[in-house]
């Protein structure tokens, strides 16, 4: 990487810094701030909703195979990734109707909404790239080459950058959205899965899945500069599977899933040192944090629930049956 793209890059550190202050404190003017929370069932074909006292109240039928999950700009209807039905549906939160499918998406997993409230990034896990797709016309109006299996997907609060891992080419995808072109792919840990941002703008933390770790990539540079290694006591290396991360909004903690270990892992974030463990249930693989970051929300793969865990104690507090292989969460509550 040039000296000049460096310099550019560093410069835009500090806006994605001021960016993420801004996305993390202004509010949608017509936000619903129902309290709901959202759990994707990839297996059942399904959509659990839960209301602020963390009951269930509802299951509503959605697409084949529903994994990744968003807001759209003003929260009042939610995308999911309709993975067997090639598609991504838009389902409005007061009704749970579904308002718009948008078709020919290949095998959508995760995706991320851009900045302009109108455009998705998609991977598409099985055409390996990741695909634009406008959300007004419902048209792929771009697509950027990645690795085998593409999967985490992330935007910079700027919306100048993306990064999409590639879970079977071990890379890390930078993609620059203004020159609508990967810019970098970056060697990581094996089986790079998803993505957390730190408060500061500065790093990019990627769980890599088989190799049990997360690996920290300075921004400034777009180089690794560390790696996070997880072992709660009693497992093997093998059973630590890393997948989801997410950060406390204050830079002080990371939360990290970890798979077939059955425990998420509570980081510090400037040390990057392991604080402690918590057992969940079985294959734990999204998480979602409150909005005032005093719960969080872990949804067990092979479990069939998700765990609530006080942030404070650092204790599990429940465990909630949702519907079969549940995927990712996404809390209302803003």
């Amino acid at each position: 990487m040039s000296k000049k793209v460096e310099r550019e890059i560093s410069a835009w550190i500090g806006q994605v810094a001021l960016a993420l202050i801004f996305a993390w404190s202004a509010q949608p003017a017509s936000a619903k701030g129902t309290g709901h929370i959202f759990v994707t069932n990839e297996k059942s074909s399904t959509l659990t909703v839960l209301d602020r006292t963390d009951t269930v109240i509802a299951t509503i039928p959605v697409c084949a195979r529903p994994r990744g999950i968003a807001f759209n700009r003003d929260k009042s209807a939610l995308f999911l990734g309709c993975g067997d039905d090639n598609a991504i549906g838009l389902y409005d939160i007061a009704s749970f109707e579904l308002k718009r499918l948008y078709r020919g998406i290949p095998d959508p997993e995760t995706f991320a909404l851009h900045p302009d409230g109108r455009h998705l990034l998609v991977s598409n896990e099985d055409d390996s790239e990741a695909s634009i797709l406008d959300t007004e016309t419902g048209e792929i109006t771009g697509h950027y080459p990645t690795g085998e299996e593409p999967e985490g997907v992330l935007i910079t609060p700027d919306g100048r950058f993306a990064f999409v891992t590639s879970e079977a080419a071990n890379l890390v995808h930078v993609i620059d959205l203004q020159a609508k072109a990967v810019l970098k792919s970056i060697i990581v840990d094996t089986r790079p899965r998803r993505f957390a941002l730190t408060a500061d703008g500065k790093q990019l933390w990627v769980s890599a899945e088989l190799a049990g770790v997360v690996d920290v990539i300075d921004l400034a540079t777009l180089e690794l500069i560390a790696t996070v290694p997880f072992l709660p006591k009693g497992l093997r290396k093998e059973q630590v599977t890393p997948v989801d991360i997410v950060m406390a909004r204050d830079g002080g903690r990371a939360y990290v899933a970890l798979g077939r270990a059955n425990h998420v892992a509570i980081v510090d974030i400037a040390s990057r040192k392991v604080l402690d463990y918590i057992l969940v249930g079985k294959r734990p693989w999204g998480l979602r944090l409150t909005a005032d970051g005093k719960k969080l929300y872990v949804a067990d793969g092979l479990s069939d629930d998700i765990v609530i865990i006080d942030t404070q104690s650092l204790t599990a507090l429940t465990s909630i049956p949702v519907g079969q292989v549940p995927y990712a969460i996404l809390i209302d509550d803003e």
